[in-house]
This record gives C-alpha cells, structure tokens and sequence, in this order.
C-alpha cells in the first residue's frame, strides 16, 4: 500500500465536530510526511475559501483556523469538488492557495498506482 492519504469530507461547519475529526487524520497524516489530499464535497466546498474554517467545535477541541493552517505548512492539499462547488455559485479565484477544483478523475490521477490510505467525513 502506498504512502498517501486522502480524507474525504462531505460536511461544513454545520457539523464543526466532524471537520475537526477531519482535520485531525489529515494534519496528523500531513505532519508524518505522507502526501495528503483533502477531497472536499457538498458543504464542505466552502472551507477552502480565506477565513471560512473558523470554528471551535467543542470544549477541549483545536481551533479548526490552527488545524487549517497546519495542514497547509505541512503540504497539505484540498481538491475541490467542482459540481459542489459550482452549485453554491462560488468564485473559483476565491480559493485557498492549496486547493483547486477537481473531481473524482483528478482524484484517482493524484492517488496513482501505488494507492493512498482513505478517510471519509
């Protein structure tokens, strides 16, 4: 098996629990060297727009802006979902400088032949 990872995640900050859970396998993934995607769907299109992941989701959780930046210094990566995206009509020069849009296909083109370890939120 490969040495990447790809957490996917289908939720935004109406349910901050779950992106924090998110964003703890993918910084963890990050932080160890391994090559890490972020295949963001549905609501969560909009964490990769400046400023949006700014939740705490619980008593006790990191602040999602921490784990948001420490994704991006350990070379984390989002790819967007462009029918997600485009269907909340947002600006694709909005986005953070370490996502694009993409779907399923670019996925599998990143993942390669040697296969990644997958997370789903």
């Amino acid at each position: 098996m490969g040495n990447k990872a790809v957490v996917s995640l289908t939720t935004g900050l109406e349910d901050a629990e779950r992106v924090t859970v998110a964003f703890l396998v993918a910084v963890g993934a990050a932080e160890q060297g391994r090559p890490t995607l972020m295949f963001l769907t549905k609501e969560a299109v909009r964490l990769a727009i400046p400023g949006f992941a700014t939740a705490v989701a619980c008593e006790g959780c990191p602040p999602l802006a921490d784990l948001f930046a420490r994704y991006e210094t350990a070379g984390g990566r989002f790819l967007v979902c462009p029918i997600c995206f485009d269907a909340r009509k947002m600006d694709k020069g909005d986005l953070v400088g370490n996502a694009e849009l993409g779907g399923t296909v670019p996925m599998w083109q990143w993942i390669g032949d040697e296969g990644a370890t997958t997370f789903s939120y």
